[in-house]
């Protein structure tokens, strides 16, 4: 519970900062497209392509790191620019990944069914090692009253000897029921990076904000959505918020401890599942596309998981 916890925090803080840098204005005020309500960004990838946008972007050229007129067409961006080095978070995840959206997007001609299918290929790929965690929680959750008796054994016992003795009887029951405390720490290596070059390829890629997937426009935030009268918005708020519950639940269903762990740990699921409500009234659609299929998956993968189990 404390790593999917830690996962969505650092989630909705890369969405607001992160690598991703805010254009601002002379006066440090952000830059803001009043028909979308999105906050731009002035590092991006590549050019926008709608008229409002490509005035807007020229009229604080300045602000940008680097010159609007020096920037490809999205359609023209290279998977490699060694004329417009990033770094390598960017060369090796951010921009490969922004070239694949556009590349399937425009295959397919729809980017916002560009980002759901890239969400969903990255969520397949890491299904032998998601399931694996999954396993191990379920495995967790049988081995925790031995553990239990374990720790109760040594509750007071401080010596060196007693706590070789207590690390090597907890070491035969991870053996016991197959668990490897290592592994979950392994899959969040792999997994983070990804997620969070994804979310920040689809910020740095304008192009995408200005396509339309059925009736929400994808550079679109909910909160200018429905202020503009299509409440077909609150949808997207409605399933972020409940395949996050969701999520959130099952991790919590596989836990155990003490009564007053488990009331701390429902206590921050709620938490956490009505911040990332909240703070989905200003994600743009794109990325709240991408934050509903994958957690949709994920729940699915997990009740999988369990009736195997």
């Amino acid at each position: 519970m404390k790593k999917k916890i830690i996962v969505a925090i650092c989630a909705v803080l890369l969405l607001m900062t992160g690598c991703t840098k805010t254009l601002v204005d002379g006066d440090k005020n952000r830059v803001i497209n009043e028909e979308t309500g999105q906050n731009l960004t002035s590092n991006i990838l590549c050019r926008p392509e709608d008229e409002n946008l490509v005035n807007l972007y020229k009229k604080y050229d300045k602000y940008l790191d680097v010159s609007f007129e020096d920037l490809p067409s999205c359609k023209d961006m290279k998977i490699y620019d060694k004329n417009n080095y990033n770094g390598l978070w960017v060369q090796l995840f951010v921009r490969p990944l922004a070239w694949i959206i556009i590349a399937l997007g425009t295959l397919v001609g729809n980017y916002g069914l560009s980002v759901m299918l890239i969400g969903l290929f990255i969520r397949l790929l890491m299904v032998p090692a998601s399931a694996k965690t999954a396993k191990q929680q379920e495995n967790m959750k049988k081995a925790q009253p031995e553990i239990e008796r374990i720790e109760k054994k040594y509750e007071n016992k401080t010596d060196q000897d007693s706590m070789m003795k207590k690390s090597q009887e907890t070491l035969m029951v991870y053996q016991k029921y197959n668990i490897n405390p290592m592994s979950s720490c392994l899959i969040s290596f792999i997994q983070l990076p990804l997620f969070f070059a994804f979310l920040e390829a689809i910020n740095r890629v304008p192009a995408i904000f200005e396509n339309n997937f059925w009736v929400f426009q994808l550079g679109t935030t909910p909160f200018v959505g429905i202020k503009n009268g299509n409440f077909y918005y609150i949808i997207l708020i409605i399933l972020i918020i409940l395949f996050t519950a969701l999520s959130f639940k099952q991790s919590m269903a596989s836990m155990s401890g003490s009564p007053e762990q488990v009331k701390q740990s429902k206590f921050m699921m709620i938490f956490m599942t009505v911040f990332i409500g909240i703070a989905s009234i200003q994600l743009p659609t794109a990325i709240a596309l991408y934050w509903i299929v994958t957690n949709a998956f994920n729940v699915i993968q997990m009740m999988i998981v369990k009736k195997r189990g």
